[in-house]
């Protein structure tokens, strides 16, 4: 049976082998600093008048230029004009009070509600007109033909008067309406005979 001496001596051995002191101690010391440096970044970009209004002319350009009548350039860009409107709408709050600036974001905001209206009649006529397709059978022999929708004339009837409540609503973007509303109604002519504003515009 060994001896308290002894056992003393043994354990005091196994605590000095199991846990090292000097690294122990280092990294005791080091906590507080790693603590410290690890704060949350929070910051603010502010913009100055040029610049936002740099940014709302290029939004207003890029949206403008783009060809609202293809249906997939749209599915492609529009969730990231949704999301950089939203930015503006943020950066933009400090300069609505004045002329410039307010006038600016009012056409942005004006386009953009143009845009969402003249898309979702464009893609009712486009609609119509796959319906109309399929209804004439295969290469419009009658050979396997769908069915064929009854109320068209109803469905062309209020594209054409919404076609030209857009245009009274919004003059100043009649060539997008034009480019997207009217073309399609002037599409949805060639395989539904119907009468709307311009439709000798587009030479039928």
């Amino acid at each position: 049976m060994a001896s308290p001496a002894t056992r003393g001596l043994v354990l005091g051995i196994a605590r000095s082998v199991a846990r090292p002191t000097l690294p122990a101690m280092g990294l005791r010391a080091q906590l507080p600093v790693l603590q410290g440096a690890c704060r949350p970044y929070i910051t603010v970009v502010q913009y100055d008048r040029s610049e936002v209004l740099a940014k709302l002319e290029e939004y207003h350009a890029t949206v403008m230029s783009a060809n609202w009548a293809d249906y997939l350039h749209l599915v492609y860009n529009v969730p990231f004009w949704e999301a950089e409107l939203e930015k503006l709408t943020g950066i933009v709050q400090p300069y609505l009070h004045e002329p410039s600036v307010g006038a600016k974001f009012s056409e942005v905001q004006e386009m953009m509600d143009v845009l969402y209206q003249c898309e979702d009649v464009r893609d009712h006529i486009n609609e119509l007109a796959e319906l109309a397709t399929r209804a004439s059978g295969f290469m419009g022999t009658g050979f396997a033909a769908g069915e064929k929708l009854e109320n068209m004339d109803d469905h062309a009837k209020l594209a054409a008067e919404t076609y030209d409540k857009i245009l009274a609503k919004h003059p100043n973007f009649k060539p997008k309406i034009e480019q997207t509303v009217g073309h399609g109604l002037a599409v949805l002519r060639q395989k539904h005979k119907f009468k709307f504003g311009s439709m000798h515009r587009y030479f039928f």
